[in-house]
């Protein structure tokens, strides 16, 4: 077994090579690197918060085929990032590795992307956190009516606590992490087991895997034609596509994990498998326990009417407690690794007020990270006050923020990957030569599913036509869009003249080169 101080000292070494000195707490081991991934992609709030979009749009075959199909290509992006944060172990990696196999300007734009897709993935987690917490009271508390505004306020209690979480409980975050993990295993084996169990019927197979849904009013309910195959069902692949996100929070961490170079890159691709397997698992038990489909498709509360159908009162509350819980720590998760990137985007003076967003306490924990990230997470969901009917667009256009900023932030480090060829200085964790096909693979989805992820979900979201409403509209591309001008417009005005891509925070002692470490190429 290895030395884990010995072990701490080589990754401050390559942490030097790389231009920054050990500053934040170095005790992470390779399964708590595992477990912030795991807890963020989460199973157990994806896969409640997001089925209603899939339901919608498609039905069941959006779900039982498109959930394996998406999370392969899913998969391919892991990859291709996990050898990535093997050469290049930093915190907010991503974005460090396009500076570093591009040119500032595409360290610039990937920050930026991936910064506010953390932002966005973390609000849309703990929003959906309050609206299982929001139907756990209606369902238990006399006189708590479980509206929308209740839910909003709810949502910014619980980002209050994570931040609290994240600031005093710094020396416990990794061990919270590792009990994630084994609520989510645990939790989402009962909610299975008593889907299987406690039902009166269950759904057959046929409609399990062929069974289709057109509920979004697109294309007048059709459930045939190029508009159902080509454009509903596609909106339907945001729940794979949006809990199978957040992985990246891997390389976050990096600088705060032992034997980070192999740790985090195993880390990374297999948080994206396991969770595949147990949300395929979980989903098709949802499936089979649906009582009354025609029911669902009347709103968008699915997990209510679904599993109240199915089941009694006890077991329903008990499935949405388990659910909340695992929600919980994902949220906490997010933050912690939203904190990080910020705090290493900062590091190099790409964020306005760098100098504060820098600062660690005594704990190594950059407080003002976390508390910037939490403000501007409650500030992008504020339209959520807004609703007006019982589909939550706000809810469903952050998680399109998410999607977007946080996959757009992938596609440009494995594009430049591509460019670079040969002249790439592998990690200990290598693709070998199939670095082409599965980095063109995962660049082509990325593009297909951003493209998709800012049209509108319903025909009231669909501008100058004579059923729009405002409170209807996906301001994912608003949002996106207005990032991109201004993110784009300061890079032209003023940051192409002074940001330099990573700032190098500790120099090599004179006559030490980079050290070369034996190569693992993927079987």
């Amino acid at each position: 077994m290895s030395d884990p101080a010995q072990t701490t000292d080589s990754d401050s070494a390559r942490l030097a090579e790389l231009g920054y000195k050990q500053e934040l707490h170095r005790g992470w081991s390779g399964f708590s690197n595992f477990a912030i991934s795991f807890s963020i992609i989460s199973i157990l709030a994806g896969c409640f918060t997001t089925f209603g979009q899939a339901w919608m749009n498609g039905g069941p075959i959006a779900i039982s085929w498109g959930w394996p199909i998406i999370s392969a290509f899913i998969l391919i992006i892991g990859l291709c990032l996990s050898e990535l944060v093997s050469a290049y172990p930093t915190a907010g990696g991503i974005y460090w590795w396009a500076a570093k196999l591009g040119r500032p300007v595409h360290g610039w734009f990937t920050g930026w992307f991936n910064l506010i897709g953390l932002v966005a993935v973390t609000a849309s987690v703990d929003y959906g956190c309050a609206t299982f917490l929001n139907l756990v009271l209606a369902n238990t508390v006399p006189g708590w009516a479980g509206t929308f505004t209740q839910a909003f306020y709810l949502f910014l209690g619980i980002l209050v606590l994570h931040a609290l979480i994240n600031v005093f409980g710094a020396r416990i975050i990794n061990r919270l992490q590792d009990i994630s993990v084994w609520w989510h295993v645990f939790g989402a084996a009962v909610i299975v087991a008593i889907l299987i169990i406690v039902p009166t019927s269950h759904q057959s197979p046929s409609f399990v895997f062929t069974e289709t849904i057109n509920g979004n009013g697109f294309t007048g309910g059709s459930t045939s034609g190029l508009g159902f195959w080509l454009y509903v069902l596609p909106l339907g692949g945001l729940l794979t596509q949006y809990t199978i996100t957040g992985f990246d929070a891997c390389a976050h961490v990096a600088e705060e994990t032992r034997g980070a170079a192999l740790n985090a890159a195993k880390a990374l691709w297999r948080s994206i498998f396991y969770s595949a397997i147990g949300g395929w698992i979980l989903l098709l038990a949802f499936l089979f326990a649906v009582q009354d489909a025609g029911a669902v498709t009347e709103g968008y509360g699915f997990v209510g009417v679904l599993l109240q159908g199915a089941l009694s009162s006890g077991f329903f509350k008990a499935v949405i407690i388990i659910s909340t819980v695992g929600q919980f720590f994902c949220g906490m998760s997010c933050v912690t690794s939203m904190s990080r990137m910020m705090y290493a985007f900062s590091r190099d003076g790409a964020v306005p007020g760098w100098r504060l967003w820098t600062r660690l306490d005594r704990n190594g924990t950059p407080v003002w990270a976390v508390v910037a990230g939490c403000v501007a997470g409650g500030l992008l969901t504020l339209p959520a006050l807004y609703q007006k009917n019982g589909a939550p667009i706000a809810f469903y256009a952050v998680v399109s923020v998410a999607v977007i900023g946080l996959y757009l932030a992938f596609l440009i480090p494995i594009m430049l990957r591509l460019k670079a060829g040969d002249s790439f200085e592998p990690g200990p964790w290598t693709l070998g030569r199939r670095y082409k096909v599965l980095g063109w693979i995962a660049s082509i989805e990325i593009i297909i599913i951003s493209v998709y992820f800012i049209l509108p979900t319903v025909p009231a979201g669909v501008p100058f036509s004579d059923e729009f409403d405002w409170s209807a509209v996906n301001y994912a591309p608003i949002a996106v869009g207005t990032v991109m001008l201004l993110i784009g417009v300061w890079w032209i005005v003023s940051a192409r003249k002074w940001f330099t891509g990573p700032r190098r925070t500790v120099d090599l002692p004179a006559g030490v080169a980079t050290a070369d470490a034996p190569v693992a190429v993927l079987d």
